[in-house]
């Protein structure tokens, strides 16, 4: 038997809008904002707390130490790390707000995962995204390996990589541009890679973050069967729209996948080489929204794809776990209405509040990394960062009494800020049983 596990990324207590990613228009949109970083973390928990009450097995990623002194002392600065904040707020405000920045929330950029019913070696396998397009990302994969190392830690079970080089041409986001389908969790699958650009191509007006070479390095890497892995590019108007991850337009789940009309470069191919790669597996069910029902530019603003597609016990069809920018949205309201009173695949959405999270520009599923796993590799894993209720209440505890409720840009200047973000990571991980990281 085998579960397919979120892994959501606990929200920082640096959490704050600095407008770093170019390409995010939420990001963008609200740079300069004052924050919630209390408000955010706490209404992540409660979405992890609600995949808990649906049955799902629900696991927790602990946020990066903040600020990242590696970073601000490879720029040349020094001294204690007071020195070092005031000196970078004066002279270099952006660096400081790089080295501050919580973006490993958003656990979908952390690995690419690939489940052992798809290697050749039956390991469960992992590679930390290098994640080089951006700077406030590119200082994240370190330590993510290291927390990955540590909660993967069985090699008879797991075999964690770490990032691809640090270059152009390599450039990873993770699962972000990762489907796997199947017909069961545990039964073999189809891996489907979605690239932005082929090597030496240029993106148009926003990054095309994903490249070729590296979702085929990470494919390699993870030992998968050619015949059952796919690539295939992602429209450049999705990404000029300000899809910068392809689950901004996609989200699959077992055999369906669930799509914007605008958001492959060639869809006829793409479905096609899913269907060839999944035959004697499964009949893929695509479910493709229109995009003169649902305008690209609304389907990014509301981020309908960007929700979490889950298999929930007891319920015969999928159900969606969807923002609740997507049920104030009118056209994308509408259309899964529309959606659930028919006989697709997809037979309920739910709404959950992620707002401090979805304006800097990451819905319900850029919170989570999916590990599909047996019953054997979850006993195997660190127990600690698997979540039940009594584990949310006492995170909460920690949040509460550790964040701060209000976090503007310039706050990142005040050096009593690194005290209180070193102080409540360190009550985080003293509840995940993982001290050892602190």
């Amino acid at each position: 038997m085998a579960y397919e596990v979120n892994f959501d990324g606990l929200i920082g207590p640096s959490h704050n809008y600095g407008g770093l990613s170019d390409g995010n228009l939420a990001s963008a949109e609200n740079a300069g904002d004052v924050a919630n970083p209390r408000e955010a973390a706490l209404q992540g928990l409660e979405k992890m707390r609600g995949m808990i009450d649906m049955g799902l097995v629900q696991g927790v990623l602990p946020p990066l130490p903040r600020p990242n002194f590696d970073l601000l002392v490879s720029a040349g600065f020094s001294g204690s790390d007071t020195h070092i904040i005031e000196a970078a707020a004066k002279s270099a405000p952006a660096l400081l707000k790089a080295a501050y920045s919580a973006s490993s929330m958003w656990a979908a950029n952390a690995a690419t995962v690939s489940p052992s019913a798809d290697t050749e070696d039956g390991r469960l396998h992992l590679t930390s995204a290098n994640l080089s397009t951006m700077l406030h990302r590119s200082v994240e994969h370190p330590d993510t390996t290291a927390l990955l190392f540590t909660i993967f830690e069985n090699e008879d079970a797991f075999s964690v990589h770490s990032a691809l080089p640090m270059h152009a041409q390599f450039a990873d986001e993770g699962a972000a541009n990762h489907v796997r389908l199947a017909a069961t969790h545990g039964g073999e699958g189809v891996e489907l890679f979605v690239y932005g650009r082929k090597i030496n191509e240029i993106g148009g007006h926003f990054p095309a973050r994903q490249s070729l070479l590296a979702s085929e390095s990470v494919a390699r890497g993870h030992l998968l069967r050619a015949k059952r892995t796919v690539m295939a590019q992602q429209a450049s108007a999705a990404i000029d729209s300000g899809a910068f991850h392809n689950d901004v337009v996609c989200v699959g789940c077992l055999d369906t996948l669930f799509f914007h009309e605008c958001a492959f470069q060639d869809t006829e191919r793409t479905l096609r080489d899913i269907r060839d790669a999944a035959d004697g597996l499964f009949t893929l069910r695509p479910v493709m929204v229109p995009n003169a029902e649902v305008p690209i530019e609304d389907a990014v603003k509301s981020y309908l794809f960007n929700s979490q597609l889950l298999k929930v016990p007891g319920e015969e069809r999928l159900v969606l776990n969807a923002p609740t920018e997507t049920q104030d949205m009118p056209s994308t309201r509408a259309f899964c209405e529309r959606m659930v009173s028919g006989n697709g695949p997809i037979g309920q959405v739910n709404y959950v509040d992620v707002r401090q999270s979805m304006r800097n520009g990451g819905g319900p599923a850029c919170l989570r990394l999916r590990v599909v796993m047996t019953e054997d590799e979850i006993n195997a894993c660190h127990q600690g960062v698997l979540l039940d209720h009594e584990t949310i209440d006492e995170l909460q505890e920690v949040v509460t009494s550790t964040y701060r409720d209000r976090l503007a840009p310039s706050d990142l200047a005040d050096p009593k800020l690194a005290d209180e973000c070193r102080i409540a990571r360190e009550g985080i991980l003293s509840v995940l049983d993982l001290d050892g990281l602190a």
